[in-house]
């Protein structure tokens, strides 16, 4: 089967890059590495979507309807979508337990409305090997005190577009196959209310925050989209696992479609969740 593929300009970790900082505020974003534009191929994934899984690619696309009605009814998202995406992990996983982390709203143009942040247009991973380890036992701690442990925890993004087809600013991810062991380097990110004046100031030890990955570019990256993706289906994948005998996360990215014949900005949902197994 012969795959199409668009030319997408991926921002990679430039190479001299060392302190990684992002700094997210309410509608703004900042980091302090600097990125190269490499043009890579994104293939669409549409033809064989079928043979994409969790553990084997790191991502999958699932048909998912949900019963909210507005996405960007703060109330409405934490009443409903809430409960059904946790119920969603659990079943899809298998696993035990799962927990929420909360959710992130992204438009592609005027991203303030609506306490939208922008589109995340470097490619990057939201939680490295020391930062999803510790996320995952101090929520294990606080929501489930009387349980017995954990020997596996899954850290997932649910990520769904609720704007009409086609999205100018989709979401690309990368077969975890083609991602090699040693890749990475760590980036803090704090969540402020206000971007600071000085980006390498020292920060308190329990500013709210997570640690994630950014990368170097590798030509030998592979990279999937889903076009005319609706809001009756998602994209589910990995941000960290703890068991890297499978795959454990995935280098993702937004990029601008040139192809695509977009009448409104892309707006998108991403609900980031816990599963253990105990």
């Amino acid at each position: 089967m012969r795959i199409q593929a668009v030319t997408g300009q991926l921002s990679y970790l430039a190479p001299e890059s060392t302190v990684l900082r992002r700094f997210t505020a309410p509608g703004e974003s900042v980091n302090t590495g600097t990125y190269r534009t490499y043009e890579m191929p994104i293939r669409d994934g549409r033809p064989v979507r079928d043979q994409f899984t969790l553990d084997r690619n790191g991502f999958a696309i699932v048909g998912h309807t949900s019963a909210v009605t507005d996405f960007t009814n703060r109330e409405e998202v934490n009443e409903v979508y809430a409960a059904e995406v946790a119920e969603f992990v659990k079943f899809y996983t298998g696993a035990d337990r799962a927990s929420t982390l909360g959710w992130v709203l992204r438009r592609s143009a005027a991203p303030s409305e609506n306490a939208s942040q922008p589109q995340a247009a470097s490619v990057h991973d939201d939680y490295s090997v020391p930062g999803a380890r510790g996320r995952a036992e101090a929520d294990y701690a606080s929501r489930f005190p009387d349980g017995p442990g954990f020997r596996r925890a899954l850290i997932t993004s649910l990520w769904r577009v609720f704007s009409p087809p086609p999205q100018d600013w989709p979401l690309a991810l990368c077969d975890y196959q083609s991602v090699e062991p040693g890749e990475g380097l760590d980036n803090r990110l704090y969540f402020v209310d206000e971007i600071p004046d000085d980006l390498y100031a020292d920060m308190p030890p329990d500013a709210p925050g997570t640690s994630g990955f950014e990368f170097h570019h590798n030509p030998r990256h592979q990279w999937w989209y889903f076009p005319d993706m609706t809001r009756d289906e998602i994209l589910f994948f990995k941000l960290n696992d703890t068991d890297h005998a499978r795959a454990w996360r995935v280098p993702h990215t937004a990029f601008r479609d040139e192809t695509a014949r977009a009448t409104q900005p892309r707006h998108s949902i991403e609900f980031r969740t816990i599963a253990y197994f105990e």
